[in-house]
């Protein structure tokens, strides 16, 4: 498990789901946009949504636990920045979730 951390709180997640997000997190600060970054919380977690707000001007590291980056998958990262250029910011999916999206969505890929 990674984290992501950022205002000078810390976020865990999955190293290869952090990978994705620090792909398209990355794109998005570089052509200097902001935007909300929202997930969900397990029940095992306390349930419930989290978002925080992301921009050039803000401070974000990403800690990996693995030594090794992990493979990023292009559909992956394609769905993540389509739907961070929505209304609701990026949303964090998982892959099978984001595999879904994009089969509804075929031009996206």
């Amino acid at each position: 498990m990674g984290y992501l951390v950022h205002g000078g709180n810390e976020y865990e997640f999955e190293d290869r789901l952090l990978a994705h997000l620090k792909t398209v997190i990355g794109q998005k600060l570089k052509k200097q946009e902001s935007f909300f970054l929202s997930w969900t919380k397990s029940p095992g977690e306390g349930s419930g949504r989290i978002s925080v707000w992301l921009s050039p001007y803000t401070t974000i590291a990403f800690r990996f636990a693995g030594s090794r980056p992990p493979e990023l998958s292009v559909a992956w990262v394609k769905v993540l920045a389509a739907m961070s250029h929505t209304p609701r910011g990026l949303v964090v999916l998982s892959e099978e979730d984001a595999a879904a999206y994009a089969k509804k969505n075929p031009d996206l890929l």
